[in-house]
């Protein structure tokens, strides 16, 4: 189950809207004989690939699945039945498939076919791994990570507004390989104007996730990197108070939009969650950040610590207002061990998983 959950574990930020699915196969001896992972959406399935390089060496044997087959007709065919025509004698699961078109569906075709079906095990670890599917599955939104740099004064700019570069090469390298696990990379209108980003993983996945600009009133820059959907797609999200002459001019240049019933954070992850987005990345400014905090809408946050001191009174800070009157009001979040960037530290922050049946 190990070796099934490292091969699942390779199709991170390519499988959306599905999961993240690795298995193996033993012939009746218990040998390996075949392996296989979910690599991308309208593939073919982890336990099919597996099979296939089985072949007739897994009748008889055992397949060890991170997630329970599917038993029904999407992109591709079920699972199910491609395990069971293998002539399996043995089916061992690290975690049932909460998905409502599956829910148990496809561990009972496989008992009623008289394989014998093992489930639970390194359940925990199955879970965590798939955290961003199951926790769109619970809310209708995807998994938020809320992102920023800033110096050990919690400054995330000058008071001039300067803020590149704050954090060194091997922590900006780190943000590339974030994103390439994310499906949408989402910034508000102040740092589209501020900042001119990119927001790609420099190739590292392919096709680079969603660009989005959450934008209440489209003060937009006609010139802008985010607006070459060459490099990467972009979508500019607004409400329905967003000015007609700003629409038109997007429209004219081509750049997708979005009209969402308000300005929210939470009605733009529920809308990206129709498009099926597991996992999303908030690259924005502190209103904006704070904004969806208060939304429900960040489950994980991570803070590149530069050592620098930047000073300033009016210097900006990661967040806005949050709304708190006394410091018993303020959540806690669980810390995970430090890591070294470079010069740099990065700290994150979590909430606990959702208890998902």
């Amino acid at each position: 189950m190990q070796r099934a959950l490292q091969l699942a574990a390779l199709g991170a930020g390519r499988t959306s809207p599905n999961p993240l699915v690795g298995a193996v196969v033993l012939d009746a001896a218990g040998a390996l004989v075949g392996e296989g992972y979910h690599a991308r959406a309208g593939e073919p399935h982890a336990e099919v690939g597996a099979l296939a390089q089985a072949g007739a060496r897994a009748r008889g044997g055992t397949l060890v699945v991170t997630l329970e087959p599917c038993c029904h007709h999407g992109r591709t065919p079920p699972c199910s039945e491609a395990v069971i025509a293998a002539g399996l004698a043995r089916v061992v699961v690290a975690m049932a498939d909460p998905n409502p078109q599956v829910a148990g569906g496809g561990l009972a075709q496989l008992r009623a076919a008289g394989i014998a079906v093992i489930c639970g095990v390194a359940e925990a670890e199955a879970r965590a791994l798939n955290r961003a599917f199951l926790h769109r599955l619970a809310t209708g939104r995807p998994l938020g990570l809320l992102k920023w740099a800033m110096g050990v004064d919690g400054r995330t700019a000058l008071s001039n507004g300067a803020s590149q570069w704050i954090s060194g090469p091997e922590a900006r390298s780190w943000v590339h390989r974030l994103r390439a696990s994310c499906d949408a990379v989402i910034v508000g209108g102040g740092t589209v104007r501020a900042d001119d980003p990119l927001l790609t993983s420099r190739g590292l996945r392919h096709p680079e996730p969603l660009r989005v600009v959450l934008s209440r009133g489209l003060d937009l820059p006609t010139s802008a990197q985010l607006w070459d959907q060459t490099t990467a797609p972009t979508l500019v999200a607004h409400g329905p108070e967003a000015p007609p002459q700003a629409c038109a001019a997007l429209d004219q240049q081509g750049i997708p939009r979005l009209e969402l019933p308000r300005c929210s954070p939470r009605l733009l992850l529920e809308a990206l969650a129709a498009r099926g987005c597991n996992q999303v990345l908030w690259e924005c400014g502190a209103e904006l950040a704070a904004a969806a905090v208060r939304d429900g809408c960040v489950q994980e946050v991570a803070a590149v610590i530069a050592p620098k001191l930047m000073g300033g009174e009016p210097a900006r800070t990661p967040l806005g207002e949050l709304g708190y009157a006394a410091m018993a009001d303020v959540p806690s979040w669980q810390a995970l061990p430090p890591q070294a960037l470079g010069p740099d530290l990065l700290w994150q922050l979590t909430t606990p998983p959702l208890d998902f049946p």
